[in-house]
């Protein structure tokens, strides 16, 4: 008798494991088939109104995308979010590889977090030039904020643009800020040409420095210190805090040699602990110092006017440069061309200009 319990005892665990493994197998199905449909620009326009992460990222997938068919889909859903947009605090932050802008970020974006903060980073990793996948990994490096429910985190591959921004990231913005992030933090690579581009989409610009290194060992070129905001020294703890505080004091004698800003806000110069966390809530009063002042004297205001119309003109020469390389005939004619250029047989400047002409015929 014993026995025979046993026995059914063991067909109904085993009843109950295989019952277990179909149910789960079928939750994993559901889930792939649901990943694979592709929901409608209404279905992602509500899901980022409501504050939907999922929708949010799959919006940012589809505008990310270079696929010709999802460009028209992708403007429905930017246009439908651009009224609940601008609401947010844009705040570029750059600086070399090596000086703890991850590091920073994570600290500052827990700081804003703590304060009742939406905060969203959108950092631009450098893209791998075999994989084309962006190769830094920000979420792995951010492990804190990664699991803030108050925090986003964007990685994008920078791809082929211009200095490793991605080319999406303004229309990025726009989702967020929809999606009711209220401080978006923008990260560059720190390569040299990546910042003129943040710099035309942030409010506030904020340059990153570690000490004991020279400024032409950091690569920092005079346009990118003219263009900040505040000057932070980054890694002010242990034996580093005497070296930190003497740097700031040399970058606030180099920041008074700049001519003076638009803006009439003075930069300023401060050290920091990403690990300590000391001197990162004086970045935030800084930051909001200098958006009182600019939205009383109406600069906050008409630049960003004129950031809006900057990236009109540059949605229109990334578009003709798109339809350009993507029509049938220029792709046809442009390797024959190409070698023609390289024997020597047509000008560089001939050929661009018979090819152009081409386009614009048909």
């Amino acid at each position: 008798m014993k026995n025979e319990n046993k026995k059914h005892s063991a067909l109904h665990e085993k009843d109950v494991i295989s019952a277990t493994e179909i149910i789960s197998s079928n939750a994993v199905a559901a889930i792939q088939i649901f990943r694979k449909k592709q929901p409608t620009s209404e279905e992602l326009i509500e899901g980022i109104l409501n504050g939907n992460i999922s929708a949010l990222s799959r919006a940012i997938t589809l505008v990310e995308s270079t696929n010709a068919s999802h460009l028209a889909k992708a403007n429905e859903v930017i246009n439908a979010c651009l009224p609940h947009a601008n609401k947010s605090v844009r705040i570029g932050i750059t600086g070399v590889p090596g000086v703890g802008k991850s590091s920073f970020i994570e600290a500052f974006g827990k700081h804003l977090t703590g304060l009742g903060k939406k905060v969203a980073v959108l950092a631009v990793d450098p893209s791998s030039t075999i994989s084309h996948g962006s190769i830094l990994g920000d979420k792995t490096r951010m492990e804190e904020l990664v699991k803030d429910p108050n925090a986003y985190i964007r990685p994008s591959a920078s791809g082929e643009t211009l200095g490793g921004v991605a080319r999406k990231t303004r229309e990025t913005i726009t989702l967020c800020e929809a999606a009711g992030f209220d401080t978006i933090l923008i990260e560059t690579v720190g390569v040299g040409q990546s910042e003129t581009a943040v710099h035309s989409m942030v409010d506030f610009f904020l340059l990153l420095k570690i000490s004991g290194a020279g400024d032409e060992l950091q690569g920092i070129k005079r346009g990118i210190m003219e263009m900040a905001d505040a000057i932070v020294i980054n890694k002010a703890d242990g034996d580093n805090i005497k070296k930190a505080e003497m740097a700031k004091a040399e970058f606030n004698r180099a920041l008074h040699l700049f001519p003076a800003k638009k803006s009439g806000w003075t930069p300023k110069t401060s050290t920091c602990s990403a690990l300590t966390h000391k001197g990162i809530p004086e970045v935030w009063n800084t930051i909001v110092e200098f958006l009182k002042l600019t939205k009383e004297n109406n600069y906050f205001f008409e630049k960003r006017k004129e950031q809006n119309q900057y990236w009109m003109l540059e949605t229109i020469n990334e578009q003709l440069k798109t339809n350009f390389y993507n029509h049938s005939d220029i792709q046809k004619l442009l390797e024959s061309t190409k070698k023609a250029v390289q024997n020597d047989e047509i000008s560089p400047f001939a050929a661009a200009q018979e090819l152009l002409e081409m386009y614009f015929k048909k």
